[in-house]
């Protein structure tokens, strides 16, 4: 019988309300239905993100595979459409799912030793592999954007207006611009270390957002991994710069577009930040991005 995280239950229930308890309380049976249904023995711990839970397993063939059931929300939904174009090319194969019940059978990778430097070629040469045309209905990184558009001025108004002038400015400035500009290519969404994996055959993803837009979009979740090299060289400004036309020129897109997105996203995650009442350490990595890319 599945024992299921209890951090992850508590941090479910809290989220997603009543909904959220039926769905933790039938984990159990819902996990030894799939793995039945899949022909699966669990072969490890259950371990879990923030959205779902995942089963070290092993098939009747012998295949080394992950169990993942996800919490049934409207978002979670992009996740098996993103694996399915990619076909494991790039991205952990997607063996079995059942989009009705939030569950997806996966190949099982190996964790990422990230070296030092951080591997923003490496990682960029990834996210080229990635950016196949998007299938359809996925969101739309343009819609999102001209969302945050409307909704910047008013969320950083309620917050006190944290942020300098001029880093909101150009924030929106590039919002604007940018939704303009979109190449209909298929997105990780949120590509960060912790995301990235090794199969047999190099780098690849997993639990995409999946999103449909611009690759220059998906840096600062990757520099924000990498904040305490960053921060560790004496020229703040020339570290960051260098990461970017590295993680540019291994994705094949533009390097000012990087840093345009990059600040943008860096803004807004700012006053998310606060909204979510985050660690001020946190908060400081993203207002530092937002102010010194603008």
């Amino acid at each position: 019988m599945l024992l299921v995280p209890p951090r992850f239950a508590e941090a479910t229930i809290i989220r997603a309300g009543e909904a959220g308890r039926r769905w933790v309380d039938a984990l159990p049976t819902l996990a030894a239905e799939f793995l039945d249904r899949w022909a699966c023995t669990p072969s490890g711990p259950v371990l879990h993100g923030s959205v779902g839970v995942v089963i070290a397993a092993v098939r009747a063939d012998g295949a080394e595979v992950v169990l993942k059931l996800s919490v049934p929300q409207p978002h979670n939904a992009f996740e098996p459409l993103a694996l399915a174009a990619w076909d494991g090319v790039g991205a952990v194969r997607l063996i079995e799912r059942d989009d009705d019940r939030f569950a997806m059978l996966l190949e099982r990778l190996r964790p990422l030793e990230k070296p030092e430097p951080a591997p923003f070629t490496a990682i960029g040469r990834l996210a080229r592999r990635l950016a196949i045309p998007a299938p359809p209905g996925l969101p739309s990184l343009s819609d999102m954007v001209l969302d945050w558009v409307a909704e910047i001025p008013a969320h950083s108004a309620r917050l006190g207006s944290p942020l300098p002038p001029e880093v909101l400015d150009a924030a929106l400035a590039n919002a604007r611009e940018l939704a303009a500009e979109q190449s209909g290519l298929l997105l990780h969404g949120d590509l960060h270390f912790g995301n990235v994996l090794r199969g047999d055959d190099g780098l690849r993803v997993v639990d995409p957002n999946g999103v449909s837009g611009d690759p220059a979009y998906e840096l600062l979740p990757l520099l924000r991994g990498d904040w305490a090299a960053v921060t560790a060289q004496p020229d703040l400004r020339r570290a960051v710069r260098s990461r970017i036309a590295e993680f540019a020129e291994a994705a094949e897109v533009d390097a000012e577009r990087v840093s345009r997105w990059t600040q943008l996203r860096a803004a807004e995650s700012a006053l998310w930040s606060r909204s979510l009442r985050e660690p001020a350490p946190v908060t400081a990595v993203v207002d530092t991005l937002a102010a010194l890319l603008v």
